[in-house]
């Protein structure tokens, strides 16, 4: 039951020759389908598992693998991926795949659009994208497309033929569940649905979350809270929302929909009369310090590590291993409060 079989026992036991066989096994070249239906008959019988790993190790083809990341120095919620890259740059290297990064400016298109062209020149096997830009994404991603080059995509989803998986969470059940938590803490009152920075590029990413958030309050009926939206914009968030307060004085609880939930709980930190439930997203530094001073009551983690390592390590497994690529991988949504922050933030 132990033997270890040859390609020699296979093609004898098959009744065809060694090169059909090890073209089966190396999915290369053409096989009649009759050969391929004894030989895969064969391998059943005897349960034949390959040894990848070994065949790899003496794989000369160098795969390349590329991704497109925001710069996180410009916007530091991307700074987790840098160690999700890192983790499968390191897990696979000794296999002769190659993982580069390439940063472009969130802000701005034409930096995507360029940093995109600068990829291509390389001629990766793939690509991992974060797609900020709607248009720009769908445009790019069909020149991958035609130039037979595999797309991942991570942390927003985009539909597209040409797309092969996407890592993420999902947005519209992330909202939901800030709103239970919302309705925990509160027993009535006036909440306000804030989106900080709103584009193009995020438009989509933010109002899912609200879609959620409002979903789970008309779906429990529950007439003793009203919502409200608020759209606030760099450099105003300060001028704009201390008036929104002045102006809405029964506001008891404020959902904010990006990572920016610091610089609302900034300024209601000067509020030493006002108690106001704060829910927001991610664990970047300032957000993590609020909700230790109690100013920030929940944050929803999406886990930009893991999304980046899972965005980088089924493409390789794909080309070393032969595992399919999942179309969709969700992560959990994980919620955060004062008491486990630690276990999550080093």
């Amino acid at each position: 039951m132990d033997k270890k079989y040859t390609i020699k026992d296979i093609a004898k036991m098959a009744g065809v020759s060694k090169g059909t066989v090890d073209r089966v096994l190396h999915n290369r070249g053409k096989v009649s389908p009759a050969a391929l239906d004894k030989i895969n008959e064969v391998l059943n019988v005897i349960d034949y598992e390959p040894n990848l790993i070994a065949r790899n190790l003496k794989n000369t083809k160098i795969y390349r693998i590329c991704v497109l990341l925001p710069d996180p120095e410009i916007d530091s919620y991307w700074l987790p991926c840098i160690n999700g890259i890192q983790e499968a740059i390191t897990e696979f290297k000794a296999y002769g795949v190659v993982i580069e990064t390439h940063y472009f400016n969130p802000e701005s298109k034409k930096s995507f659009l360029s940093t995109n062209q600068t990829i291509i020149k390389q001629s990766p096997d793939a690509v991992l994208i974060a797609p900020l830009f709607h248009k720009e994404t769908l445009e790019i991603v069909k020149q991958y497309d035609e130039l037979e080059i595999i797309v991942n995509t991570f942390n927003n989803q985009i539909e597209s033929e040409s797309i092969k998986s996407f890592v993420g969470q999902d947005l519209y059940k992330s909202g939901r569940v800030a709103a239970s938590l919302m309705s925990l803490i509160l027993t009535e009152g006036q909440i306000a649905i804030i989106h900080i920075d709103e584009s193009l590029k995020n438009a989509v990413h933010m109002q899912e979350k609200e879609k959620g958030f409002r979903n789970y309050f008309d779906e429990k009926k529950i007439a003793d809270f009203s919502l409200t939206t608020l759209k606030l914009k760099h450099p105003n968030v300060e001028t704009k929302f201390s008036a929104f307060l002045e102006e809405n004085s029964n506001l008891k609880g404020i959902f904010i929909t990006t990572s920016k939930a610091y610089q609302i709980a900034a300024i209601l930190s000067s509020l030493k009369d006002k108690k106001i439930a704060l829910i927001g997203y991610d664990l970047v530094e300032k957000n993590v310090n609020f909700l230790n001073q109690g100013l920030v009551h929940f944050l929803i983690h999406q886990n930009q590590t893991r999304q980046a390592y899972l965005g980088v390590s089924t493409l390789a497994e794909h080309f070393l291993f032969r595992k399919d690529i999942p179309e969709t991988i969700l992560l959990p949504i994980d919620i955060i409060n004062v008491e486990n922050a630690s276990f999550y933030v080093s």
